[in-house]
């Protein structure tokens, strides 16, 4: 480091110790004065994760700008997480962050609190607010009943937090819940978690704030989460999901100002405030291209004549879906729909899965008319987060009312799909393990590892027994 003449003065003047240490002492923090005056970055090295290219890409891009609100949309796999904790890190040893806030989808939580932990040495605290009750009873059992006990905000008993998206979403009803009620629950949740004092807000799959509507709770937490600190980062793999408004509403967030109309939502105006790195760019720290290219082919599966008994079964379901769902819509029984589409989803995907839901569904039918109970209040948003097995067993529970010769139609369609599992294996099954074995001989490796995604537990099953029968090693 350069320093002017004028500024030296003989070691002997200096009040530091003359057996070298001071000297190595003074030397050391000029070069961390001279370093963040060239913004060097100091997260990649204090932290125990070696960042990627692009991540470095990222936090640099990020710490440019004194307005850090951004949207990080690396394609999925690429670490968001990672580039989130090197700018909260960079932010911390800065002097600029000292309380942060993450919301994450339920499931995501405790692997947050793990990352944060593991790579960046960050202790955050996972708060469940249902919870918010018995804590204040058992640490500040004087408080109970008071004012002091009432007021306080627990949101603030921690300086890094973690929570899931809904547990902090506003309310504007609850079947039963009066409107003290309601307003008591936003102010502990909602008011009293955007009141806290944050200094950045990182919000994990934020595409789910965008809603289908200015007025759906995702949203409205959202607004409330994007005034609650001056830093702010939102990480969503796919951001537009082909719904402009909803991105409207998403990148409204980061700048209402920029993007007060969906006709504001442009390239060129969105490009300053999204950083995202596609697969096919990222490389490794030794340049080579980090992932292999993809190949993506849709594989037709024939029926052959043995085939016979499972193209009937997938034709009657088809019929029993169709009539089931045009009796649901002129009745106007919306959840009944559900579960005729989702019957349809279930014999595409395999023998078993249908089999085992007819199976459950006839046992609802043929169970006494007073177990028949309500359709889960869901809200749109909630709905469409379910993925098809999570849909299937909500409506399965909900003991649904049958639709018109629905139980004699069930019973025979049950029996057919019975009698094609035991007639051999399932058509699709048999087409995966002929790929299986070329893209081994392709690959010249006889223990080539494959990666089976299946959306229903049923086929999920069925296919490791059919696998593992032939010699293949699986797990689930």
């Amino acid at each position: 480091m350069c320093i002017p003449a004028n500024n030296l003065k003989p070691l002997e003047d200096a009040a530091i110790p003359k057996d070298g240490t001071g000297i190595t002492y003074v030397a050391a923090a000029a070069r961390v004065a001279d370093a963040l005056t060239q913004d060097v970055l100091l997260a990649p090295i204090e932290s125990s994760v070696i960042p990627l290219p692009h991540q470095i890409r990222a936090l640099s891009r990020a710490i440019s700008s004194d307005r850090i609100r951004y949207l990080l949309a690396d394609e999925v796999g690429l670490g968001k997480t990672i580039e989130a904790g090197l700018i909260m890190r960079e932010l911390k040893l800065r002097g600029l962050v000292a309380r942060t806030l993450v919301i994450a989808p339920k499931g995501l939580v405790t692997q947050w609190v793990a990352e944060m932990q593991t790579h960046f040495g960050e202790d955050f605290r996972a708060l469940i607010p249902s919870d918010f009750s018995a804590y204040r009873r058992i640490v500040r059992p004087a408080c109970v009943g008071t004012s002091a006990g009432r007021e306080e905000n627990m949101w603030r008993s921690h300086d890094q937090v973690i929570c899931s998206m809904d547990s902090v979403k506003p309310m504007d009803k609850r079947r039963g819940w009066s409107q003290g009620q309601i307003a008591e629950y936003n102010r502990e949740r909602f008011e009293d978690l955007i009141a806290a004092g944050w200094d950045l807000v990182i919000v994990d799959e934020a595409h789910r704030l965008g809603g289908s509507t200015d007025q759906v709770a995702r949203f409205k937490l959202g607004q409330g989460l994007a005034e609650a600190a001056p830093y702010f980062l939102l990480l969503s793999a796919t951001p537009h999901q082909g719904k402009t408004d909803a991105f409207h509403r998403l990148v409204s967030l980061i700048d209402s100002q920029t993007f007060p109309d969906v006709g504001s939502v442009t390239r060129d105006r969105v490009q300053p405030y999204v950083i995202r790195t596609e697969k096919r760019q990222a490389i490794d720290s030794d340049g080579k291209p980090l992932f292999k290219p993809r190949c993506t082919e849709l594989a037709p599966v024939r029926w052959e004549e043995r085939h016979q008994g499972q193209e009937l079964l997938y034709e009657a379901v088809t019929e029993y879906v169709r009539q089931g769902y045009n009796q649901a819509m002129k009745k106007k029984r919306n959840y009944v729909g559900f579960l005729m589409i989702l019957m349809q989803c279930l014999v595409v995907s395999s023998t078993a899965a249908i089999s085992t839901t007819l199976a459950r569904r006839l046992e609802v039918l043929e169970a006494p008319q007073e177990q028949l109970t309500l359709f889960p209040d869901y809200s749109e948003e909630d709905w469409a987060d379910l993925d098809g097995q999570e849909q299937i067993e909500t409506l399965l529970k909900t003991r649904l009312n049958a639709m018109r010769n629905e139980r004699t139609e069930v019973k025979l369609l049950l029996e057919a799909a019975r009698r094609c599992e035991q007639s051999g294996p399932d058509a699709k099954a048999e087409s995966l393990l002929d790929w299986i074995y070329r893209l081994q001989q392709e690959e010249g490796d006889p223990y080539l590892k494959v990666l089976v995604f299946t959306e229903f537990v049923p086929t999920q099953g069925m296919l490791e027994q059919f696998l593992s029968d032939r010699g293949s090693q699986w797990s689930v």
